[in-house]
């Protein structure tokens, strides 16, 4: 029986970017909304059951209260606490349950938590971050087809998905933390405010996507040399007084001259070691990890990141199957 995981996090685009930045607020009724849209599509595709992260919103019963199904939809059991640890433990237990695909709500920052967890199940990430580099801006009606459509196996997950890279933080040579799409070292003794809005204090930046069309630090690296998420290498800027300038939107509404002192291109498995020390490192978007001085501290590009079903790969691979049809309709 086909069963597809939905992960929405009520705290995501709400952080303190909407203050320094223009960012804008996704409240958990919209998140009912667009929740309730993916249940529709996944009901729409045949999916049997659903799992879903407990919330301190309720989103999903919310969302499937005026719904009147029968279907199975239920929470997986564990503790919440209401922060990150939730979808990292969600992801975990849904994986073990054997999902064909977790659905997600969020930012860069939930679905990182996410691939900490689900240990290589495939997410169908749709954004209500602030950051949305990871996740699209997808509808949900849409969202939901295609993580049913791929739990079904009427589309292939090879053709409907692809294999992201994933950034690895080592801390005196082992592995301690990830990140799916930039990792920033900020000068600052202090983790304070979770997010990186203060350009003059940043001093590198890892990335392992880099696209001209997206928004956050990320954007940096598009603009100077832009690849994806599944290409085999990564990307290291080394910035500050000296450097040519590059203007880029590094938050919604946020567009700043940046300097650049070095590009460096990474390759798979090789080591880029991070200079400025003390600092902060924010992973995603989010402090995340103080640097001592005297701690030995590296950024790898990894091949295992997370499976991450695309619906555009999906919706053409349904078209070109006619699982959508219900009879033979003549091409002329």
């Amino acid at each position: 029986m086909s069963l597809v995981g939905i992960i929405a996090n009520p705290a995501s685009g709400k952080d303190i970017r909407r203050l320094v930045a223009y960012g804008s607020v996704f409240d958990n009724q919209e998140k009912v909304r667009i929740v309730r849209r993916v249940i529709l599509g996944l009901m729409a595709a045949g999916v049997d059951r659903i799992c879903y992260m407990p919330d301190y919103f309720g989103i999903v019963p919310r969302a499937v209260e005026p719904l009147k199904t029968n279907r199975p939809v239920f929470p997986v059991n564990f503790k919440a606490t209401a922060t990150q640890e939730d979808s990292i433990q969600a992801g975990r237990i849904m994986a073990e349950r054997g999902v064909g695909c977790i659905v997600t709500l969020g930012g860069d920052g939930t679905n990182r938590a996410v691939a900490k967890g689900c240990d290589g199940a495939p997410i169908l990430p749709v954004s209500t971050g602030t950051n949305n580099v990871f996740p699209e801006m997808v509808e949900g009606t849409l969202a939901g087809l295609a993580a049913g459509l791929v739990a079904k196996g009427l589309v292939p997950l090879e053709e409907a998905s692809y294999t992201s890279t994933k950034l690895e933080v080592l801390l005196d040579g082992r592995a301690a933390d990830l990140a799916l799409v930039d990792v920033v070292v900020y000068d600052d003794p202090f983790l304070g405010s979770r997010a990186v809005w203060d350009m003059d204090k940043v001093r590198q930046v890892f990335l392992n996507r880099a696209e001209p069309d997206c928004i956050g630090l990320s954007s940096i690296g598009g603009l100077i040399a832009p690849f994806r998420a599944e290409d085999p290498h990564g990307l290291a800027l080394d910035l500050g007084p000296g450097g040519r300038p590059v203007v880029a939107p590094v938050a919604p509404g946020l567009i700043r001259t940046v300097l650049i002192r070095t590009i460096e291109r990474l390759e798979f498995d090789s080591e880029v070691e991070i200079a400025a020390k003390p600092s902060i490192l924010a992973l995603d978007g989010e402090r995340e990890i103080e640097i001592g001085p005297d701690q030995r501290a590296a950024v790898r590009v990894s091949r295992a990141g997370p499976v991450v079903v695309d619906v555009t790969r999906t919706m053409f691979g349904a078209a070109r199957r006619g699982v959508l049809r219900t009879e033979a309709i003549p091409v002329t």
